[in-house]
């Protein structure tokens, strides 16, 4: 019999669009999927939380407030807005809640007059004392945390003092895109693609190295790399990374092979840009990743991957939607990606592994797990009150 409870009211505190950021973009998906699981009713809000950049006003109707990180004493507002909602829920990241790698989000926790459930986005592996001291005070102050990944729950467990009975493993959701071909055609120039903000750390110059590497194949394979400059970099430094990119495909005689578009992509776009596509390559330098957003995008659009080896890649490619390789390693990437693709049967067979994988990674299947959680919590606070 279904549960005709009705569904708690969950104040969101996160990054939330029209800021361009992951975690905004996730806890937008969220709370849309919620609202469709739901049957198009939703009391959940979102406080969007402002950097010193930004400019409050231009959010969507879910948002009930904007506070501003950099404000000393923001966070003691919070009890101001949870009226009328039942589970605060905290999407946490060390960069968005301010100076001192975001101690107000520890403030907020002891002001909430609501039982309050964190997403951890980042688990980092060695925390200094003031990012241990936050992830264990989130923990204290929470019912329940969730991470994304196997790895990630491994790591908070291991590294930090965290109640395991706290911890939930929830996918990060991802959009399904409908099937697409899985094999290169005899004759068409293959098409590699990434996506998602530009930055340090993406390793895509190591990408196009790897691409000169594939100039021998007949056609040769072209890459489409398609972001903006995350715009924290891009106030820090300008557009001074993809300048860069685009200097190495120049020196590289790679203007034909391969091209650098700017822009943040809508739905429609990344659809159209999968649907072309043969292969992804994410050359993350980070080897300590246990949550990609974009890795999940992937496998969801059913596209085999290379990609370095983070924990998450090597956690969700583990079944064969793809071939994991070292950082910062050109020959290795170039190597992985002849071999998918030049084996149209190997190919075929991790896009279909991809699609399974990516099942798993549906929003309306996550947006279920966070209902069934949120019920959880609040049930049990009504329990103990009463």
């Amino acid at each position: 019999m279904a549960d005709r409870t009705p569904s708690p009211g969950l104040l969101f505190v996160s990054t939330y669009p029209p800021t361009r950021c992951g975690i905004a973009t996730f806890t937008q998906s969220l709370v849309g999927s919620l609202r469709e699981l739901r049957g198009g009713n939703s009391e959940d809000g979102v406080v969007r939380l402002l950097t010193e950049w930004e400019v409050g006003g231009d959010a969507a109707g879910d948002v009930v407030a904007e506070p501003r990180v950099d404000s000393p004493g923001w966070a003691r507002r919070i009890a101001t807005w949870c009226n009328g909602f039942d589970l605060l829920w905290v999407q946490h990241e060390f960069g968005i809640f301010g100076p001192d790698d975001g101690l107000a989000v520890v403030e907020l926790c002891s002001a909430a007059p609501l039982p309050i459930a964190t997403t951890l986005h980042t688990v980092a592996p060695a925390p200094t004392p003031r990012q241990r001291q936050i992830v264990e005070s989130l923990g204290t102050a929470s019912e329940l945390l969730v991470v994304m990944s196997e790895q990630a729950a491994h790591r908070l467990l291991e590294v930090y003092d965290i109640p395991a009975e706290k911890v939930h493993v929830v996918p990060h959701g991802a959009r399904v895109m409908p099937p697409r071909l899985s094999a290169v055609d005899p004759g068409r120039r293959p098409t590699v693609v990434n996506w998602g903000l530009i930055g340090p750390g993406k390793g895509l110059e190591w990408g196009i190295r790897a691409m000169a590497r594939l100039q021998h194949l007949e056609p040769p394979p072209q890459l489409i790399i398609r972001g903006s400059t995350h715009p924290n970099v891009k106030r820090r430094e300008g557009e001074q990374y993809r300048d860069q990119l685009s200097d190495l495909v120049r020196s590289l005689d790679l203007e034909g092979t391969v091209t650098i578009v700017d822009g943040y992509m809508s739905p429609s776009e990344l659809e159209r840009l999968v649907r072309d596509a043969d292969l992804a390559l994410l050359p993350y330098d980070n080897s300590e990743q246990v949550t990609s957003g974009v890795l999940v995008d992937v496998v969801a659009a059913g596209l085999p991957v290379v990609a370095t080896r983070f924990p998450h890649a090597v956690e969700l490619l583990a079944t064969g939607a793809g071939l994991v390789v070292p950082q910062r390693d050109d020959v290795a990437m170039a190597s992985a990606m002849e071999r998918l693709l030049t084996r149209p049967v190997e190919l075929a067979a991790a896009a279909e592994e991809a699609r399974r994988v990516g099942q798993r990674h549906a929003w309306p299947r996550v947006a279920a797990a966070y209902e069934g959680l949120a019920r959880l919590v609040v049930m049990s606070d009504k329990t103990s009150v009463a």
